[in-house]
């Protein structure tokens, strides 16, 4: 995929998917903002107050990973030697008592929508649990039955998470298409190194004012997921390329 500056609308795809890979957190449900809350919370109860950059850098990872993270910066910052456990306790009843309330990211339906009637196969590749997605989940029977095919960040065939390329990989695998043929759609810098690594084309949702360094080159960045349906090819015409930036 070429680009052109790096910004929103200015890349050219010129292959169209054989295949689609989805996220879930921050690019189909707008979770993100209620896990950083989750995190925020168990830190300060522990009296570490996290930044939005340190936020950031959870955004698109593993429960564990993500624990992982905090735990070293209440070390650095407060000198505390901090369980998994001990954190998973404090900031688990918060993000499940919040996620039932996430709503769908606008436009995500009408995608997913737009795939089937093209008829290409698609997966929710998302570092979420099994029983963390099927929460999400519950409140939107529409995503379930629009993504049945689904790999989860703790799935037994996962080796390893976001940011490296196994999600990917093996959402590709389970659809049966190669990665290189496959469109992968995220929303962190975790999730778009993955999907690069796997071999994917990456289309980025940057809904931030201030867009993060460390994207991988050529990924394209849209500002609303109706960019890509705007320039995606209609049903009937499947064979076309998704065109940008002229």
């Amino acid at each position: 995929m070429g680009s052109h500056g790096g910004r929103a609308g200015d890349t050219v795809v010129q292959q169209p998917p054989a295949a689609c890979l989805f996220d879930l957190d921050g690019l189909l449900l707008d979770t993100e903002p209620l896990h950083g809350r989750a995190w925020r919370e168990a830190a300060r109860h522990f009296g570490v107050e996290l930044s939005e950059a340190r936020l950031l850098q959870l955004r698109g990872r593993r429960r564990l990973d993500c624990a992982a993270a905090v735990r070293g910066w209440l070390q650095r910052d407060a000198g505390l030697t901090v369980s998994d456990e001990a954190l998973l306790a404090v900031q688990q009843p918060v993000v499940r008592a919040l996620l039932p309330a996430a709503r769908p990211i606008p436009g995500a339906r009408r995608l997913l929508e737009h795939c089937r009637d093209l008829g290409l196969p698609a997966a929710m590749v998302t570092s979420s649990t099994a029983a963390a997605a099927a929460l999400k989940l519950s409140p939107h029977p529409w995503l379930e039955a629009l993504l049945p095919v689904r790999v989860h960040g703790d799935d037994p065939d996962l080796r390893a998470g976001k940011p490296e390329p196994d999600p990917y990989l093996l959402g590709a695998l389970r659809l049966g298409v190669p990665p290189d043929r496959c469109w992968a759609f995220e929303d962190s810098l975790a999730g778009a190194r993955s999907a690069a690594a796997a071999g994917c084309t990456v289309i980025v949702l940057v809904a931030e004012a201030v867009e993060p360094d460390g994207f991988p080159p050529g990924c394209r960045r849209v500002r609303h997921l109706e960019e890509v349906l705007a320039d995606w090819p209609a049903p009937c015409d499947p064979s076309a390329a998704l065109r940008t930036g002229g």
